[in-house]
């Protein structure tokens, strides 16, 4: 995998940001500015998504629905992890704080599994360490499929926005709902597939978690369904010292539903880091 495309803005310690699926990194774009006065804020497209393509390029071409590009490995959230390592290598950054939002957050984990030395902090937004059961996983490998075959025209958008914002966000702020709708539009069909063949591959990472002994926040939506916030517990009691923010009137994607309560949240943590 050659270069994945980024963003990055601001100076002092390093903040990687990883996005959800099936979005890029424009999801971290309202909470940028509320950051980066104390934060160099790098928010990496992963592969296949936003503007980092399957195929090594670092922009990537708009393919036809049903028009794979080429890609010679296996999906897998090993190689996701791979490029954000790549990406560190490039940027000369023997340590970051690291964080990922749902698929974002697997990526993390993923990062931590193979280079735990890399990671100065870990921030873990509306994600979960336990890998699919045998029904999500057949849901994903057949979003993937119909994704190839079809492509995602509206489809897509119309069977996750439901999940990804909270009923606040659908009731109170079509504008945001409009946004995300777009950014799900925007993906390419054969990144989504291969997001969603990584994703369902994806080993439990209970484990790795339990092994980090750095600094760890954990950040949910109330209203989050997808990864509620019972699995933030889960996830705050597997991190050793890890502290656990609950953000009301927020769903799965809390950087842009309530943009400004998430700062609120992640700062103060930030900060202690020193």
């Amino acid at each position: 995998m050659g270069p994945v495309h980024y963003i990055e803005s601001g100076a002092g310690t390093p903040l990687v940001l990883l996005h959800a699926f099936p979005l890029d990194a424009r999801m971290w774009n309202p909470v940028r500015g509320l950051l980066d006065d104390q934060l160099r804020v790098i928010t990496p497209d992963q592969r296949g998504l936003g503007e980092s393509a399957l195929d090594g390029s670092s922009a990537r071409s708009l393919a036809e629905p049903g028009e794979n590009r080429r890609t010679a490995e296996h999906p897998s959230l090993d190689l996701a992890a791979a490029d954000i390592l790549a990406l560190l290598d490039r940027l000369e950054l023997p340590q970051v704080v690291l964080g990922g939002c749902s698929m974002g957050g697997y990526v993390a984990m993923a990062v931590l599994r193979s280079a735990p030395q890399r990671v100065a902090g870990l921030l873990l937004v509306d994600t979960k360490a336990v890998a699919d059961n045998d029904e999500q996983r057949a849901n994903r490998l057949k979003v993937a499929d119909r994704a190839a075959r079809e492509g995602t025209g509206g489809w897509l958008a119309d069977s996750t926005l439901p999940n990804l914002l909270g009923s606040t966000t659908h009731e109170r702020r079509p504008e945001v709902v409009a946004s995300v709708r777009d950014l799900v539009y925007a993906q390419p069909a054969d990144g989504v597939a291969w997001a969603q063949r990584a994703m369902a591959g994806r080993p439990d990472s209970v484990e790795t978690l339990r092994s980090y002994t750095g600094p760890a926040l954990v950040v949910v939506g109330e209203e989050d369904t997808l990864t509620p916030p019972e699995n933030a517990r889960e996830l705050a009691g597997a991190l050793s010292g890890s502290e656990l923010v609950t953000l009301p009137g927020a769903g799965h994607l809390p950087s842009i539903e309530s943009p400004d309560a998430f700062a609120e949240a992640v700062r103060p943590w930030l900060s202690r880091l020193g």
